[in-house]
C-alpha cells in the first residue's frame, strides 16, 4: 500500500516545512514565562481538546510530537497518573497540542482531528503506545493505517483525512507560533501557567510546579457540587 497523490503532496509539504523547526526568533530556557493569554490563542484556527476543569486554577499545555520517543515515554508511563491525581481532581486543565516535526507526524495529527474532540485524545494516545510499530516501519504509511483501522478509520476516511488542507495548515500555523512567539526548542515541551518546562518529566517534577499554584482551600467542582447537594434543604 502507498501513499496516492494526494496524499504525498501534503506530507511532503509536512517534510519540507520541517526543515524550519528549531529555528525559532526567540528561544524559551526552562523556567521562562510566556504571556499566558498569548498561550491561550492558538494560531491556526484548531479547537484546543481540553481536558479537565474548564476553571482549574492551573493550565498545563503540552506541544508533542508522535514520533518523539520522550513523549511517548510520559505518555506512556506519567501521564496517567498524572491526570489521576490532577486532571481528574479539577486542579488541572490540561491541553495537547500539535508540533509536527516531520510527516509522520503531521499524518498522526491529521488523524487525529479527523476523529473529532472526544476521540482525539485516544488516537495520540494510541499512537504513542504502538510508536516502535509504525515508527520503525519501512513501510510506514501501512503501519500507520493498520492502527488507524483499530480506531475506526476506513481506507476512505483515512485518505480523507491525510488530505485535509485546512486542518494541515492549522497544524503548521500552530507549529510556525509555537517556535517564533513562544521559543518551543523540542519536544515534549510543557508550559504550566505560562512557565516553561522543557523536556520530559516525572509526577514529582511537575507536582512541585503545580502543587504551589493550587490554592490550599481548592475543592474539585464535583466535591464542591456535592457538598450543596448535602446542604440543600429538604421538600
Amino acid at each position: 500500500m502507498k501513499f496516492n497523490r494526494r496524499e504525498t503532496i501534503i506530507l511532503a509539504a509536512a517534510a519540507s516545512a520541517v526543515s524550519f523547526a528549531g529555528i525559532s526568533a526567540s528561544h524559551a530556557a526552562e523556567g521562562d514565562i510566556v504571556d499566558q493569554a498569548a498561550l491561550m490563542a492558538p494560531a491556526g484556527g484548531l479547537t484546543d481538546k481540553v481536558e479537565g476543569n474548564p476553571d482549574a486554577p492551573v493550565t498545563v499545555i503540552e506541544y508533542a510530537s508522535p514520533t518523539c520517543p520522550h513523549c511517548a515515554s510520559f505518555h506512556n508511563t506519567t501521564y496517567e497518573p498524572f491526570k489521576e491525581q490532577y486532571i481528574d481532581t479539577g486542579k488541572v486543565k490540561f491541553i495537547l497540542r500539535p508540533f509536527a516535526r516531520n510527516a509522520l507526524d503531521a499524518a498522526i495529527f491529521l488523524l487525529a482531528e479527523a476523529a473529532g474532540e472526544d476521540n482525539y485524545h485516544n488516537v495520540i494516545a494510541t499512537y504513542f503506545k504502538t510508536l516502535n510499530e509504525w515508527g520503525m516501519s519501512d513501510k510506514p504509511r501501512d503501519a500507520i493505517y493498520t492502527v488507524a483501522q483499530q480506531l475506526g478509520f476506513t481506507e476512505e476516511s483515512f485518505s480523507a483525512a491525510l488530505t485535509n488542507q485546512e486542518v494541515f495548515a492549522g497544524i503548521e500555523a500552530q507549529r510556525e507560533q509555537a517556535l517564533d512567539e513562544f521559543g518551543l526548542t523540542g519536544t515534549p515541551t510543557f508550559y504550566v501557567n505560562g512557565k516553561t518546562l522543557s523536556g520530559g518529566k516525572t509526577l514529582e517534577q511537575l507536582a512541585a510546579e503545580i502543587d504551589p499554584l493550587v490554592p490550599a482551600d481548592f475543592v474539585a467542582p464535583a466535591a464542591a457540587e456535592s457538598a450543596d447537594d448535602a446542604m440543600a434543604p429538604a421538600n
